[in-house]
């Protein structure tokens, strides 16, 4: 992987990153023509984003919280009627305090923010959380400037980790820290079972870039052992259970399901 950055208004970003990564720094390169490399964190006019390279590779994929399906969602997703707002217990007179243990690029927890809840996101990969802080910190830039009050408020309420939430789970919490979550989310990445055309471009990127959660059934433990209330697991609808465990129930969607895990009843 390299970085390539071809808007010098980024360009010492884009060296700090680089050094940060330990990676290679490109400057203004066409990524269609690089064939040297798989992928690229690619800073251009818009912002940072990961990038495919050769030719005819899939556009780039960002953590964006301003355009596209994530804001469009915040607009006309169907607010607290959400299927993930109904699973995490999102309630009227209550809003859980999430720790969302598997952030990505997180549009999960953009969506709990605006619903309200205050989200503590954790994102071990470098690649990723370098794609996520960047999304975030533009996203704040551009809610001031466009005097956005209902995103700077959910932006506020979105807080980013660097860290990997095992440890965390195994050490902080553990220690008997007073900020113990309400609920804890997972998402974890699991061995992609559809043939590489039907995958979309993102999550394609990311088990080749990412790779597996190989401690999901670890993560999941912990997780019920340092909760308010519940642990909530997105899967896709047909697959498994975490390590064959039954939840205390289940909802589905189209394509995704929740595993809910609860340990009592909330407020």
């Amino acid at each position: 992987m390299i970085v390539i950055c071809n808007n010098a208004a980024f360009s010492t970003e884009a060296e700090r990153l680089a050094e940060k990564l330990s990676l290679p720094l490109e400057n203004d390169l066409d990524p269609r023509l690089i064939d040297y490399e798989t992928y690229a964190l690619v800073f251009d006019d818009v912002g940072l984003g990961l990038q495919a390279l050769g030719q005819k590779v899939p556009g780039i994929i960002r953590a964006d919280f301003v355009s596209g399906s994530v804001n469009h969602r915040r607009q006309f997703g169907g607010g607290k009627g959400q299927l993930i707002a109904k699973a995490v217990g999102l309630k009227s007179a209550f809003r859980p305090f999430v720790l969302d243990a598997t952030a990505g690029l997180g549009k999960d927890a953009f969506v709990l923010a605006t619903l309200g809840c205050r989200v503590q996101m954790h994102e071990r990969n470098p690649v990723v959380h370098a794609l996520l802080e960047h999304g975030l910190k533009s996203a704040r830039q551009a809610a001031l400037e466009l005097g956005d009050t209902e995103l700077i408020t959910a932006l506020a309420l979105m807080t980013l980790m660097p860290i990997d939430s095992l440890s965390y789970l195994q050490q902080d919490l553990a220690k008997g820290a007073e900020d113990t979550p309400d609920v804890i989310y997972l998402d974890p990445m699991f061995p992609e079972r559809q043939k590489a055309a039907s995958v979309k471009k993102e999550m394609k990127a990311f088990h080749e870039v990412v790779g597996e959660d190989n401690d999901a059934e670890q993560l999941l433990t912990l997780a019920l052992a340092n909760v308010n209330y519940r642990v909530l697991v997105k899967r896709p609808r047909k697959a498994p259970t975490i390590d064959q465990r039954t939840p205390s129930y289940q909802m589905e969607g189209k394509a995704a399901r929740y595993d809910i895990y609860t340990l009592k009843k909330m407020p």
